[in-house]
């Protein structure tokens, strides 16, 4: 039985995609320096001399670290406090998505099951998808000093200005969750007489929960790192005593808060990883 040797080919000399990949990086290069320009990006000026000598003696304010008990205790509740504020927030925030998910949400539209939607519906649910593009438009911390103004100092303002920033992005990714789903079910039951609340309840939710509960966990999750930015707007919470501390130039208190702000995201993740796996 005869074989056919096959000519050995030899590797190329070259990367053959070499140009293309030269092509993107000089289209990168293009895209981003008028950004840099604009953004005066200049991280050289971190070596200078003058620069270097600043940053090593505000490093050397950090040591040692505050440890009396008296300011241990009062960071451990304000620690406690800026869990307490991001969930307060955070179950607001679902409070005012849950709704407007279920208006904005089109495989719930009974006028739909037609192929189109009627004028009405329509209108309400580009309404309410408005409605959640300004909620989550407006950064956190904006809210935050607004609402400041309004109620005064403390973490009533962030409790506020977590739950309308983080109302608007539940609402968003609820909606697309649900609408990235299998809708047979959900249709079905609508064409049945279901009410769309029994339609959402028995259609889409059981095939959805898993990933829309492990999204609400992931921002519990950012929202108590929102909860320690917006207390360097008077929103309470370890953020408020932390800007107190930098503005006393006491490094101490300021490492001690930071290391416990550490700990507390570090928890947060674990917290929130086990959660997504336990549903997963």
């Amino acid at each position: 039985m005869s074989h056919v040797l096959a000519p050995r080919l030899s590797p190329p000399a070259r990367d053959p995609a070499w140009l293309g990949r030269l092509f993107w990086l000089g289209a990168a290069v293009v895209v981003l320096w008028p950004m840099l320009v604009a953004t005066e990006f200049r991280p050289w000026i971190f070596l200078e001399r003058d620069n270097l000598k600043v940053t090593g003696q505000f490093l050397a304010s950090f040591w040692p670290p505050a440890h009396d008990a008296e300011f241990l205790l009062m960071v451990a509740r304000e620690a406690w406090r800026t869990v307490a504020i991001a969930t307060a927030g955070m179950t607001l925030a679902f409070v005012v998505a849950v709704p407007l998910t279920l208006l904005s949400t089109r495989v719930l539209s009974v006028s739909a099951l037609s192929g189109r939607m009627a004028a009405a519906p329509a209108l309400l649910r580009q309404a309410v998808r408005l409605l959640l593009i300004v909620l989550r438009s407006v950064p956190e911390l904006v809210w935050a000093l607004v609402f400041v103004r309004v109620v005064g100092l403390g973490p009533t303002a962030g409790v506020l200005a977590i739950a309308l920033t983080y109302g608007g992005m539940l609402g968003k990714v609820y909606g697309e969750i649900l609408e990235s789903g299998e809708g047979h079910a959900t249709q079905t039951l609508l064409r049945n007489g279901s009410s769309r609340l029994q339609a959402f309840f028995y259609g889409l939710l059981p095939q959805n929960a898993a990933e829309l509960t492990s999204y609400t966990v992931y921002r519990w999750e950012c929202a108590i790192r929102s909860s320690v930015v917006l207390g360097f707007v008077g929103a309470g919470g370890l953020g408020q005593q932390l800007d107190n501390s930098m503005k006393m130039f006491n490094g101490g208190e300021v490492l001690t808060m930071l290391a416990v702000f550490v700990l507390l995201v570090a928890l947060a993740d674990r917290v929130s990883a086990g959660l997504r796996k336990a549903l997963g």
